[in-house]
């Protein structure tokens, strides 16, 4: 009896890759925009600059912290770095389906207009992606949870948030986000883009660049 040999299982890094092709040239195109060196960019949004390098070559994909930091810091959004094509000041967003694993293993879908103040997404992180950055940058910060439980630190405090829970808060005041327990997290999740000469900071023990 011949024995079918089942087909190899896809890689989840392959996988991910192809989700965000392009994504490397977009950085680097985004950053030269702005006028930073490779070491410059790479500070402001708390990264080595061999990992910076790494991203923009395409050997490493980012997670959705990464992407924001240099949302904010080259004052675009997630969505035009990841090559999302929508209609200039499109007030209607219709809804959709989360797609998994778009940036590092965290799941997110645009859900606000392109070109505004602000960038709204709907997101959910697995137990298994944590970011352990502790950060702080000009703006406001707003979040909902629709699922699971969500540990929220601000400044030396620990809130817990359960489905239904919101928080809106100055992002001057050091803050981290992390899923707490085992079934994922999911928000909404409206954050102010920064326009400012001020980058992304980083505090606290857990700052350590990305290699």
């Amino acid at each position: 009896m011949v024995r079918s040999t089942p087909p190899p299982s896809p890689d989840p890094a392959a996988e991910a890759g192809r989700e965000v092709a392009g994504l490397g040239a977009r950085l680097r195109e985004q950053r030269r925009r702005r006028g930073f060196s490779l070491e410059s960019a790479a500070a402001r949004v708390g990264l080595s600059p061999a990992y910076l390098s790494r991203l923009e070559t395409e050997r490493r994909q980012p997670s959705l912290p990464v992407l924001l930091g240099l949302s904010r810091s080259y004052g675009t959004t997630v969505s035009e770095l990841l090559g999302e094509k929508p209609r200039e000041r499109d007030s209607v967003i219709r809804g959709g389906r989360i797609e998994p694993g778009q940036a590092g293993g965290w799941s997110y879908r645009r859900t606000g207009a392109p070109g505004r103040a602000i960038q709204a997404l709907r997101v959910h992180f697995p137990p298994a992606v944590q970011d352990a950055v502790v950060r702080l940058h000009p703006g406001e910060e707003w979040v909902y949870v629709t699922e699971g439980r969500l540990r929220l630190t601000l400044g030396e405090t620990v809130h817990l948030l359960e489905p239904g829970d919101a928080a809106h808060y100055d992002s001057l005041v050091p803050h981290q986000l992390a899923t707490e327990g085992t079934a994922g997290t999911g928000l909404l999740f409206v954050h102010t883009l920064l326009q400012g000469p001020l980058g992304e900071l980083r505090l606290g023990s857990a700052v350590r660049p990305f290699r």
